[in-house]
């Protein structure tokens, strides 16, 4: 696929647009020196619009478009599970624990529980994120990225990582997290319109220019297979995807990690201008996911129909973009970038913030002046995207589903995160031991239920270890109230009515889907 004069004016021309706005919206009052609240924290002051955009745009990168697209492929709209169960998680989190993260006014998760726990559970999981976003995150995003703009373009692999990189550093790395979500409302404008460019193109030329819907009907006509949203324990990748536990086991447990203590999907929130604020950027987001799986599942099952023999699933969305014609090209192309730059500058934005704030300051012992701070993060990040950039392609060259993998790691991990969370919200005894026997145990258990009982489904298993290492954080608990156990009562738990009324809509739209397709 050739991309002509006109496309890659446009390409240009979008860069040039975001680098120029990034710059400008980054530009300080004279006589004002940055802090490192206006760097993390976008000076607390991001509009609900700013905070639901950017947690989209930081969510939907290369690892959702081209890996879930490519999961779709392989597995069909179950695998929008993630997507629809996720609507549901961002209302709870909106609702019980994000006002008690900025009540307690934080810049990241670990600082939230050096204030429950200690500094030892503060260190030890600021370290676990760190390794998690630059060897985990990162390098999916550079890697799937490099990958659809090969096939696309042609470009190889490590100079498209290259330029991933440089793009995405270029504007966040003076910016900071204020030009991440001001310019996140441009890069969700163009993925929303490039996606459903994609899926439009693919359903019409399924069905020989007669339109979307007759496209769609013929797709259920072809493989009916794929559009089971619950997988019977018959179903090849019922392993992935382990019927009516998506709905009520570990996925929950994924999503509450993800979406409620992930640094780099949290850091929007906590930047907000106010709970509110906060709280109704929350319910965007949540909308948006309900959209998500026509972006980036719908073209997947499309090429289950168009090119059935790929090589690998992940390569479904580059051949689905072959459908646009030039000049329209260049936009999805640009699209498709923008998603990657968005997620590739909040992880290294997340990770300059955790290292600064959570290892250098204390470990440097001498009190740092703000200046100083902000160049440690700005190196911080340069360096994660660089070691991100180098491992990316040994790592996961030989892959067939990224995202399922990607996944399937963190699954090791996420149950012990969220144990030690929802203990040191809701178990007044909890204390530092608590904490670090949950987290450890989630790594030995799940090593363990790996080895020893391999055909438990991932999904399953994170389950599972979730509920142990919760009861046995309950076990080692002290046994009287632990003095830092969050105190309720002086919380603001309200919500308006615009966020009930969301709340009432996405879960009635999610009946809705579920009982269409299950």
């Amino acid at each position: 696929m050739a991309m002509t004069s006109l496309d890659l004016a446009v390409f240009a021309g979008y860069c040039i647009l975001l680098l120029g706005f990034a710059w400008w919206i980054s530009r300080e009052k004279a006589g004002h020196q940055r802090n490192t609240s206006d760097y993390f924290l976008a000076s607390n002051a991001l509009p609900w619009w700013a905070v639901g955009t950017s947690l989209i745009a930081s969510n939907i990168s290369a690892e959702q478009i081209i890996g879930m697209t490519g999961s779709g492929y392989a597995i069909g709209l179950a695998i929008a599970s993630y997507e629809w169960m996720a609507a549901i998680t961002l209302i709870i989190i909106g609702k019980y624990f994000l006002p008690t993260f900025l009540e307690k006014k934080i810049y990241t998760m670990p600082q939230f529980l050096e204030q429950r726990f200690d500094h030892r559970v503060q260190l030890v999981m600021a370290f676990f994120w760190l390794a998690v976003y630059t060897f985990v995150n990162l390098t999916a995003v550079l890697y799937l990225g490099a990958l659809a703009i090969k096939t696309i373009t042609g470009v190889e692999m490590f100079y498209g990582m290259l330029f991933l990189a440089i793009f995405s550093v270029a504007y966040s790395l003076y910016g900071g997290l204020k030009a991440v979500a001001f310019t996140d409302i441009i890069q969700v404008t163009l993925l929303v319109f490039g996606g459903l460019m994609v899926s439009y193109l693919a359903l019409d030329t399924i069905a020989d220019g007669q339109g979307v819907f007759t496209g769609f009907g013929i797709l259920l006509e072809r493989v009916p297979q794929s559009f089971d949203m619950i997988l019977s324990p018959e179903h090849e990748d019922y392993v992935s995807l382990p019927g009516i536990s998506v709905l009520i086991g570990g996925l929950w447990v994924m999503n509450l990690s993800y979406w409620g203590f992930n640094q780099y999907i949290t850091q929007r929130t906590l930047a907000a201008k106010s709970l509110r604020e906060a709280q109704k950027g929350i319910a965007l987001a949540a909308f948006l996911k309900l959209l998500m799986p026509i972006l980036v599942v719908l073209p997947g099952i499309a090429a289950l129909v168009l090119v059935p023999n790929l090589e690998k699933p992940d390569q479904a969305y580059p051949e689905m973009m072959k459908l646009v014609p030039a000049g329209l090209l260049g936009l999805t192309f640009a699209a498709l970038v923008a998603a990657i730059a968005s997620s590739l500058s909040s992880m290294a934005n997340s990770v300059s913030t955790i290292f600064t704030m959570d290892i250098y300051r204390q470990l440097a012992g001498a009190q740092r002046g703000e200046k100083h701070l902000v160049l440690v993060g700005r190196i911080a990040a340069l360096t994660a995207m660089v070691v991100a950039m180098v491992i990316a392609e040994p790592l996961l060259g030989k892959l067939e589903q990224a995202f399922q993998y990607i996944q399937e790691f963190t699954g090791f991990f996420t149950p012990g995160v969220v144990a030690i969370f929802l203990l040191g919200f809701f178990y007044k005894r909890a204390n530092a031991t608590s904490a670090l026997v949950a987290g450890i145990g989630s790594v030995v258990l799940s090593a363990l239920a790996r080895i020893f009982w391999p055909e438990l489904p991932f999904m399953d298993r994170v389950g599972l270890v979730f509920v142990a290492c919760l009861l046995l954080g309950m076990l080692v608990a002290g046994k009287e109230k632990n003095p830092k156990a969050i105190e309720t009562s002086s919380v603001d738990y309200s919500t308006s009515s615009g966020f009930n009324l969301s709340a009432l809509s996405i879960s009635l739209i999610l009946v809705a889907l579920y009982y269409t397709w299950w």
